[in-house]
């Protein structure tokens, strides 16, 4: 069948692509032709979006115009980087900035992905484009879409119900999003896998061309950190000091630079994938730092974001019985000394893989 994807595979953002290969990398095996759906809003990308970001951000005129002159370089060549990372990892159909432009789409069935589709975008609105909403007679189904987050407004709710209640199919990422769906009386098959999680580091280092027999090296803490947390930044330090191993701090953007640690600044997918893979403990706050530390079998601490998206995270650690790994005290580093049992993660992880394969062959039956 032919199947068109809409993910947010637009960010300049690690975890956003690499759920977008995997999705597409799913559905190839099993017989369908698949594309993501190259939809990226103006006010998500370039200028507009630093723009929109920082209307958000102040309402002082000159805190604004700082904040323009000081991010815009450093998106504009987030964004080069991770355009030509597109390009060479996803399958796109042409590019589309509207919904009304989208309505010409024909497919099979219209999939709406993983990732944050169903959550607020760079303005803090929702866009009915990842709800599906230009399709008409197409099937529409979602797999591993995720909220974002689990508290909402009443009218925002009504919206969901509307939006979703004309999907044949739902699965989605977080438990909380299934209590959420419930709530709205709306039918879902139940919480599935991120699509990241679907393949074996084996078949990850098969796309990506990796040599995974080549020996890591000097021992390193990788910090792959997302939200401007301070606390996080300084407990990788202190945790470096405590255990007199190198910190190594890996991230699109170059702002980083100043929170500590040897600084890598948007490597191409492989090599930040393999900065993972080789990484002696990890520190991260974000959800698909997380998975590849699962995927990998990788020592790592969770610091959970400092905002409304941390349900999220821990969705994903109760799911493999790890939820021991989120730090609760910043000056404890002895998790790092507990070693994760992994012939348990991974009982489990092969279990729902099996049964968010056979949730996914439901849908697109």
């Amino acid at each position: 069948m032919d199947i068109k994807v809409i993910t947010r595979h637009a960010p300049s953002n690690y975890g956003s692509l690499l759920q977008s290969i995997a999705t597409l990398c799913v559905l190839k095996e099993l017989g369908h032709q698949a594309k993501i759906i190259d939809y990226v809003r103006f006010d998500e990308i370039g200028f507009r979006k630093v723009q929109t970001e920082a209307r958000l951000k102040s309402h002082n005129i000159f805190k604004r115009i700082l904040y323009l002159v000081v991010r815009y370089p450093i998106e504009k060549y987030a964004e080069l980087r991770f355009d030509n990372m597109r390009r060479k990892y996803l399958s796109l159909t042409p590019k589309y900035h509207t919904s009304q432009e989208l309505e010409n789409l024909h497919a099979d069935i219209f999939l709406t992905g993983s990732d944050q589709v169903w959550g607020p975008i760079v303005n803090g609105t929702y866009d009915s484009a990842y709800f599906l909403s230009f399709v008409n007679k197409s099937v529409k189904v979602s797999y591993a879409a995720s909220f974002g987050r689990d508290v909402f407004d009443l009218s925002t709710q009504v919206q969901y119900k509307e939006m979703l209640s004309s999907y044949k199919g739902i699965t989605v990422r977080e438990d909380s999003a299934v209590k959420l769906l419930h709530e709205l009386n709306i039918d879902c098959l139940g919480q599935v896998l991120d699509p990241t999680l679907l393949l074996s580091k084996k078949r990850w280092c098969k796309l990506l061309d990796i040599d995974e027999t080549l020996p890591s090296g000097k021992p390193y803490i990788l910090v792959y950190q997302i939200h401007n947390d301070r606390n996080l930044s300084n407990y990788a330090i202190r945790l470096s000091q405590n255990k007199n191993i190198r910190l190594v701090r890996v991230n699109p953007f170059f702002h980083q630079i100043t929170r500590g640690g040897y600084f890598i600044c948007c490597p191409e997918l492989k090599d930040f994938i393999s900065l993972i893979m080789n990484a002696t403990y990890i520190v991260t706050d974000s959800f698909h730092g997380t998975c590849f530390s699962i995927i990998f079998n990788k020592q790592f601490v969770e610091i959970l974001p400092n905002n409304k998206t941390g349900t999220r995270n821990m969705s994903l650690l109760q799911l493999f019985d790890l939820s021991s790994r989120v730090v609760s005290k910043y000056s404890d580093f002895s998790i790092v000394d507990h070693n994760i049992q992994y012939d348990n993660v991974n009982k489990l992880l092969e279990y729902a893989r099996i049964d968010s394969l056979n949730k996914m062959k439901m849908l697109l039956k």
